[in-house]
């Protein structure tokens, strides 16, 4: 067995010590913080780079949660370039290249770093940072112990990362062959087959609806990462969230040092091309495919709304009575209870920078597929044209507001909550007024939401094993 290095052996004593205290206070998760604190102050700022930081301090664990976001999603893609974002990010931990050092002083040479030696760097740091594209942004995620020796040795390693990733191209051909073989594994399911005919219905030639394919993935090469990494990866688009045990100066401090290493641009960056809206459906859409399955896969929707709509609270109450809350919602007690269609039925909104789409979804015998079919339409249909009863009302603001806490209960839940507000441009008392808004939601909010959002005559079917469920 190899010996400790001083930083391995500081963070394993560190690691015990904080696990002792958990258990000794009582405290069910590691990094719990108290959401019964009065309010949650979420400091904001902008660097002279253009960047924007949000913080929330919190001090009670010597952690360190950080978020970095970029216009960067799959909303980007090119048509025939679908999942470029997705691989890009992907690629980004495959190693760092070799360049001039930031703080080891100047003309010393960091060597480079290939994704075995990346990979045990952050294991020798006890720290974690992580890449990911969505369909609207890129993400950047650090958790490191904040104590400074090994916080500064963290963020120097996510600096590199950023800035400085090698993109190999051996890596890449690797990669690929590797995402084919999960994209051939995931064409033999059912319920890829139906997500993929649905999403192409509701979301027509919108990027949210681009689909990586092999075909799509061979068009891209590595100098179509660095080409994306060097337009859209800039300080003057991030968005950067911290929550941990830093104060304001300190996290200023942390910021400037992880997107120091990223190509400089005047604030505000330039405008990036525009992105059309989701083109709203003019007619219903039906789609039967044939599959030989114990269940038929059932999916209903159209485009619903973006998240900076104002009826977001009233649409977020009501699908929670619709088909939201689980075996609490008015579809799991028509399609499941009474009539035991299917085990589980849902539905849910998805708003993001366009109008993500409103789905329906559940999964029945092939030979009741029609009849839940038909009763999930009914269902919409009474919903959107008579909204809640006052009793459903009372039960789902109960539940919703009685949750709440689970929401913001560990740093990362916290960091996830904070980074939507960096993101959408919310009130940075959007956690604060959050149960207040669930509170003042009323039948008739509702009843009016879903009949400006939804428009039942005119959605997508997609049913995939089942017969004869044409509108």
């Amino acid at each position: 067995m190899q010996p400790l290095t001083p930083i391995k052996a500081h963070l394993m004593i560190t690691l015990k010590n904080i696990a002792a205290y958990a258990i000794w206070t009582g405290a069910t998760a590691l990094f719990l913080i108290n959401p019964v604190q009065a309010g949650i102050p979420i400091e904001h700022w902008a660097q002279a780079s253009g960047a924007q930081v949000y913080l929330v301090q919190s001090h009670g664990i010597p952690m360190l949660d950080l978020q970095i976001d970029f216009d960067a999603g799959s909303r980007r893609d090119p048509a025939d370039q679908a999942g470029l974002a997705s691989v890009t990010a992907r690629m980004s931990s495959k190693g760092v290249r070799a360049g001039a050092a930031h703080v080891t002083g100047a003309g010393a040479v960091e060597p480079a770093l290939d994704e075995n030696a990346l990979s045990e760097a952050w294991a020798d740091l006890g720290a974690s940072f992580h890449a990911g594209a969505s369909s609207d942004r890129m993400s950047f995620s650090l958790r490191s112990l904040s104590y400074p020796e090994l916080l500064g040795k963290a963020v120097q390693l996510a600096a590199r990362q950023l800035g400085e990733p090698a993109f190999p191209e051996a890596i890449w051909q690797r990669e690929r062959e590797t995402l084919n073989a999960a994209i051939k594994e995931a064409n033999t399911r059912p319920a890829t087959l139906a997500n993929r005919a649905f999403e192409k219905a509701v979301y027509g030639q919108h990027p949210y609806g681009f689909e990586m394919t092999e075909a799509t993935l061979a068009r891209i090469s590595v100098s179509d990462m660095k080409s994306l990494h060097a337009r859209l990866i800039a300080p003057c688009r991030a968005k950067v969230t911290l929550v941990g045990a830093v104060n304001r100066a300190q996290a200023d401090a942390l910021v400037t040092q992880l997107l120091a290493r990223l190509p400089t641009a005047h604030a505000p960056c330039p405008a990036l091309p525009t992105v059309a809206e989701v083109v709203p459906l003019d007619q219903p859409v039906a789609t039967q495919i044939s599959f030989d399955s114990a269940q038929a896969h059932v999916l209903i929707g159209q485009p619903g709304f973006t998240r900076q709509d104002s009826d977001y609270f009233a649409l977020t109450v009501g699908n929670y009575i619709l088909g939201g809350g689980g075996f609490v919602s008015r579809l799991t007690n028509e399609v499941r209870e009474k009539r035991g269609l299917s085990y589980s039925v849902y539905s849910y909104f998805a708003p993001g920078l366009h109008a993500g789409a409103f789905t329906l979804g559940l999964q029945t015998r092939p030979d009741q597929a029609e009849q839940a079919v038909q009763v999930s339409r009914d269902v919409l249909r009474r919903f959107v044209a008579d909204g809640p009863t006052e009793a459903e009302l009372q039960a789902a603001k109960d539940n919703l507001i009685g949750g709440f806490a689970l929401r913001i209960d560990s740093n990362g839940k916290l960091l996830g909550n904070v980074a939507n507000i960096a993101w959408h441009g919310l009130a940075l008392d959007y956690l604060e007024t959050w149960t207040q808004q669930v509170a003042k939601v009323t039948a008739q909010d509702i009843k009016a939401a879903f009949q400006r959002k939804l428009q039942p005559d005119k959605m997508v079917t997609v049913v995939l094993g089942g017969v004869n469920t044409g509108q």
